[in-house]
């Protein structure tokens, strides 16, 4: 109402005369303008201003309200009824575009909704802060409970001070019969409420998609338990039985007054029980390793260690000249916990001297690598393709056609829990001309760990 207003000044005061046709126009685009920034009812009181205006300053006669020349009054009715029409035109083309604008927002985020439903990408926090920043919130929760009698509790939010009731939020979207999600910061438009019914639906999807990740997770662990103590029971029912069987039928033997036996026949019989009794004691150490790193009970006692003095006492189990050791003077010390490298250099030894063929030792070679330290056990057996070297790291694993006799296959895993234990890394590679090399990766006593791997547990020698 101020421009045609504001309009009347230059009009009177300039001294040519534009003529009642120009001075409608002028008053005419004042009316459009109005309809353009405020919308119909603006532009309705901008046309009506303009009639009055037009009548009593540029239609004789002047300055009175009153119009002596009937061609007047019809041209004044035409500028009403144009400006009318001309405002109702522009304010439905300005409706028009702002629901044209709202639409495709409302399309753009119900697109982002039904992709991130499909990709199981979008997190509970992520969405609830997509939902704030959308509607300008100050903070949203999703609230759930079981039972109409029970409290409401906070399934996830963002934002500061989110509301504990769906009652004491600015805006609350129920979903089902007992969550919500409530917004807190201002009031929404009616019109919004659609997108937030979307949003809420999509968080109880993602709620439910957690919790069900969460559960087969879970399902996976315990399966994963069952698997090791069927494994477990198996390994008890026969390789730990075996030995037991002889050193019972060698005891009984021995004890035996009715047969008279030679100090030969005595002394197989007492080797027989020492081996028996060796093969438990290393059957049995592998179980309450794996069992120990398995439950996370053990923790590493990390010293400046020389290799020189625990390598060689690894190679107490095999046999004489089955391994050949090649240790440079130079090295430098490991930081390493003693007890655990030499249990995990003595599993992995006896393994390659298990597999080697007759006639080839196993090499053991170590080497300094600016901040680590390599230890390498090198063997000529059959080889492990590449889709098995890390599957021969599994718990209860034998690979090839080795007998049930030659362990429950707890050796490598143990030896590769204990060695990243310590901040090291155990990994098989293939040998140039034949073979598989382990390779025992540790870091020096002045450098960092080669590998940072998420252990599962810590260790205790």
């Amino acid at each position: 109402m101020a421009g045609p207003a504001l309009l009347v000044a230059p009009l009177t005061n300039i001294d040519a005369d534009l003529g009642l046709a120009n001075d409608m126009l002028l008053f005419l685009s004042l009316t459009v303008a109005a309809a353009l920034v405020g919308g119909l009812l603006p532009a309705l009181a901008s046309a009506a201003l303009g009639s009055l205006l037009l009548n009593y300053y540029f239609t004789p006669p002047l300055h009175r309200l009153t119009i002596a020349d009937p061609k007047n009054i019809l041209a004044i009715a035409i500028f009403v009824s144009v400006a009318v029409s001309v405002a109702s035109v522009v304010d439905l083309a300005a409706r028009r575009t702002h629901q044209a604008a709202r639409l495709r927002a409302e399309s753009e985020i119900l697109s982002f909704l039904a992709g991130s439903v499909l990709r199981g990408e979008t997190t509970l926090d992520a969405l609830l802060e997509r939902v704030r920043e959308t509607f300008a919130m100050e903070s949203v929760a999703l609230l759930e409970r079981q039972s109409e009698v029970e409290p409401w509790t906070c399934a996830g939010s963002v934002g500061p001070t989110p509301v504990a009731r769906p009652e004491d939020a600015d805006v609350d979207m129920p979903v089902g019969g007992h969550m919500a999600l409530a917004l807190s910061g201002r009031v929404l438009p009616a019109e919004d409420r659609r997108v937030l019914g979307a949003f809420a639906a999509q968080a109880a999807v993602v709620l439910d998609r957690q919790r069900l990740r969460v559960e087969a997770e879970q399902a996976r662990e315990h399966a994963e338990g069952d698997r090791i103590r069927t494994a477990l029971l198996a390994a008890v029912s026969h390789d730990l039985r075996t030995p037991l069987a002889t050193i019972k039928v060698s005891v009984t033997s021995l004890r035996s007054a009715d047969v008279e036996r030679s100090e030969e026949d005595r002394a197989e019989l007492l080797a027989g029980i020492e081996e028996g009794a060796d093969r438990l004691d290393h059957l049995i150490g592998n179980l309450l390793d794996m069992s120990r790193l398995e439950t996370g009970t053990v923790q590493p006692l990390i010293r400046a260690t020389d290799l020189d003095e625990v390598v060689p006492m690894a190679l107490g189990g095999v046999p004489d000249g089955s391994v050949r050791l090649d240790i440079p003077e130079d090295l430098p010390l490991v930081a390493v916990d003693p007890g655990l490298l030499e249990r995990a250099v003595a599993n992995v030894v006896e393994n390659a001297v298990k597999y080697s063929p007759s006639g080839e030792p196993v090499r053991v070679s170590v080497s300094a690598m600016a901040d680590r330290v390599e230890v390498r056990v090198i063997n000529r057996g059959p080889g492990v393709p590449d889709e098995a070297k890390e599957r021969i790291f599994a718990p209860f694993q034998r690979y090839g056609d080795t007998p049930r006799g030659a362990g429950v296959g707890l050796g490598l895993a143990v030896a590769r829990g204990f060695v990243e234990a310590m901040g090291g890394m155990l990994a098989a590679e293939d040998t140039p001309g034949g073979g598989f090399t382990m390779v025992l990766t540790l870091c020096a006593a002045s450098g960092r760990p080669p590998v940072r791997p998420d252990l599962p547990a810590t260790v205790t020698s």
